[in-house]
């Protein structure tokens, strides 16, 4: 495992190093979960920008700071694709050329007796699904794309979840990785509470691997998710070398663990099995761990990250979410929103304007709900109120180591 202290200054002119570099966005996930339809990455984040506007300016800046030509592409899923083929057409006048492919797309299987869903009937969407981000190494080599990246001299892929905004290009990673001919490099960062879930690297027959909690016996899942025993975990940032994805993959020699993925549809119990990219390190040679500052993984998962991405925690610089530096504490809050907040259109309807959480601890809401503008939240807060009360919190009101549970607390 190595620190991000260990790595060296940069000697070479970045220009020289970006040459070598793409970069891949996992882009196949709908927002269903937050209650959007379309790509998740075309939910809006802050200053009216989506997860995809913020990557294109990101890569505009990198390409036109250092004066070189970073391509940007996206793995799509096929219930992703058309959606997000219409939206690229708005960055067509940018310094970046947008590549997109599809990743493979799979029957689902009826968990009773592993028969095809569509043989039963479901010839639609919902009869197949995409098999795990595993699937992007394959999927790159199949589309083309893989072929014409290496003869365009591009050594390495940086690919990322698209909804993770701390997931953007690092010059003294890809610098090591160059020098040190590393053919695969995970980014890992120390576990919190929040993340207990969370795959870990071990070690195991000499080789570096990837657990995840689905691999997990139930027996021995407490131990898993222990911060003590297990103190990092994979943030799914991802540096990989393009001449070794196409080695192994016409090897056919990425035989990943195959993770049972159950679901339902329409009333039918049906299993999807799914790959982990994280899983293919241990075939990559001179694989490493490094070890990340948290500022790296900032996944926007609910609309509980939303409220900390759009608070005054961080400052929006040249399409980087910046944390503000007048928090003192190194963690984020936690923050607990109830089913009244899932929704993005819900959450953001119940916010006046989002309330300034600089000094905030932990903040849980649960029941109707509603901020009005310019409040600040210090300390623990907790307004929890019950079925048939409505609360609404006045503009301008200040809430330190509170418990709210109707108008008379306020």
């Amino acid at each position: 495992m190595i620190r991000w202290s260990q790595l060296l200054r940069i000697r070479r002119k970045p220009k020289k190093l970006l040459d070598k570099l793409v970069v891949l966005k996992l882009n196949g996930g709908l927002g269903t979960t937050m209650g959007c339809t379309g790509p998740k990455s075309v939910i809006e984040v802050r200053n009216g920008l989506t997860f995809l506007d913020l990557i294109v300016i990101q890569i505009e800046n990198l390409n036109k700071k250092y004066g070189c030509s970073v391509p940007l592409l996206l793995m799509n899923s096929f219930n992703t694709h058309d959606d997000t083929q219409k939206i690229i057409e708005k960055y067509s006048n940018s310094n970046i050329e947008i590549h997109t492919f599809n990743q493979s797309q799979y029957p689902r299987l009826v968990a009773d007796d592993f028969v095809p869903l569509p043989s039963k009937g479901h010839t639609d969407k919902d009869g197949w699904y995409p098999p795990g981000h595993g699937d992007v190494f394959p999927s790159l080599k199949n589309s083309g794309k893989l072929d014409a990246l290496l003869s365009q001299g591009k050594e390495y892929v940086f690919a990322a979840n698209s909804d993770n905004l701390g997931a953007v290009v690092d010059l003294k990673i890809l610098n090591h990785l160059i020098r040190n001919k590393n053919e695969y490099c995970m980014e890992v960062t120390p576990k919190t509470l929040a993340d207990v879930k969370g795959g870990t690297l071990i070690s195991y027959e000499g080789k570096v691997q990837l657990l995840e909690i689905a691999q997990v016996p139930d027996q021995h899942v407490n131990e898993f998710k222990s911060i003590e025993k297990f103190k990092i975990f994979n943030t799914n940032n991802l540096w990989v070398n393009l001449k070794a994805i196409k080695r192994l993959v016409e090897a056919d020699a990425l035989k990943m663990e195959i993770i049972p993925n159950p679901k339902e549809v329409d009333g039918v119990k049906v299993l999807q099995l799914e790959t982990a990219a994280g899983a293919a390190i241990k075939f990559f040679d001179h694989a490493i761990g490094i070890n990340v500052p948290r500022s790296r993984f900032l996944p926007v998962k609910a609309s509980s990250d939303l409220l900390l991405v759009q608070s005054d925690l961080y400052t929006l610089v040249d399409g980087f979410v910046i944390r503000n530096p007048a928090r003192t504490n190194p963690a984020n809050p936690s923050i607990e929103l109830g089913p009244e907040f899932k929704k993005v259109a819900n959450f953001l309807s119940r916010f006046k304007s989002i309330p300034s959480i600089i000094e905030l601890d932990s903040l849980k809401v649960a029941g109707d709900v509603w901020f009005g503008a310019n409040i600040t939240l210090k300390g623990k807060v907790s307004i929890v109120v019950k079925s048939g009360v409505k609360l609404e919190i006045p503009d301008g009101t200040v809430l330190q180591n509170k418990e709210i549970s109707g108008p008379e607390d306020l």
